[in-house]
């Protein structure tokens, strides 16, 4: 994967990578200089927005967004899977 730097300093994070970190816009990244590398550090582990609950009709697992959540994602339902006891 490659990104391109503009002539204003700036970088766009390919979403790939932005999904798989859930980074979101107006998020902050830690930048370090590890010998010629840059490396870039989310600055918060972001929490998932949504919450697993039980459906009362069906007593099946369901997902509650909040209103202002990422986007739902296999990746968080497995991730939310694996927490139910």
């Amino acid at each position: 994967m490659e990104a391109r730097l503009s002539s204003k300093g700036q970088i766009v994070l390919p979403s790939p990578v932005r999904r798989k970190l859930g980074l979101v816009a107006g998020d902050s990244l830690r930048v370090e200089i590890d010998h010629d590398r840059v490396v870039l550090t989310p600055r918060r582990e972001r929490r998932p927005s949504s919450r697993l609950s039980t459906s009362v009709r069906t007593g099946l697992p369901v997902l509650k967004p909040a209103a202002k959540g990422p986007t739902v994602t296999s990746d968080l339902v497995a991730r939310l899977l694996e927490e139910l006891p």
